[in-house]
């Protein structure tokens, strides 16, 4: 075993020790306490959210640099990146293009909460388009992997 994967071993067995610490300071409170009880719920709850969080932004942290890195020293890579990124782009921008900026209606035409036209509302559009072209692009490659592995 690599000195890496030593050390990834040991931070995956320390987070899962403290997850664990907190399951069990969770069962030992009880549903109910948490809930009715702010006193409990302040002592569980927001260690345990912040415990979460910086997890996240670790896990966050580390995949970033390790893929900067991985990018950097192999500048293939590095091309095929920026192609995929300036392809991701160009397909956001066609989405905001077609992205409607009109207010958001319920079915009897009443303006939902926070539905008003403007930016918010052409952002949303934008994000829906954008994931029916990227699901709709992943869709068809999937089949088309697919046929081929039929056909072979």
């Amino acid at each position: 075993m690599n000195k890496l994967s030593k050390i990834v071993t040991a931070v995956a067995a320390v987070i899962g020790v403290i997850g664990f610490f907190f399951f069990i300071r969770v069962l030992m409170a009880g549903d109910d306490a948490i809930e009715n009880d702010a006193a409990v719920q302040a002592s569980i709850v927001p260690p345990f959210i912040t415990f979460s969080l910086a997890v996240f932004y670790l896990t966050i942290g580390v995949t970033i640099f390790f893929s900067l890195r991985g990018m950097v020293q192999n500048p293939e890579n590095l091309k095929k990146t920026v192609l995929s990124l300036v392809m991701l782009g160009a397909v956001l921008a066609v989405s905001y293009m077609f992205a409607s900026d009109a207010e958001v209606t319920d079915v009897f035409g009443k303006t939902l909460k926070d539905g008003e036209a403007g930016a918010t509302s052409k952002w949303v559009g934008t994000g829906i388009i954008y994931s029916l072209v990227l699901g709709t692009i992943g869709l068809v490659l999937f089949i088309v992997d697919l046929l081929k592995g039929l056909v072979k």
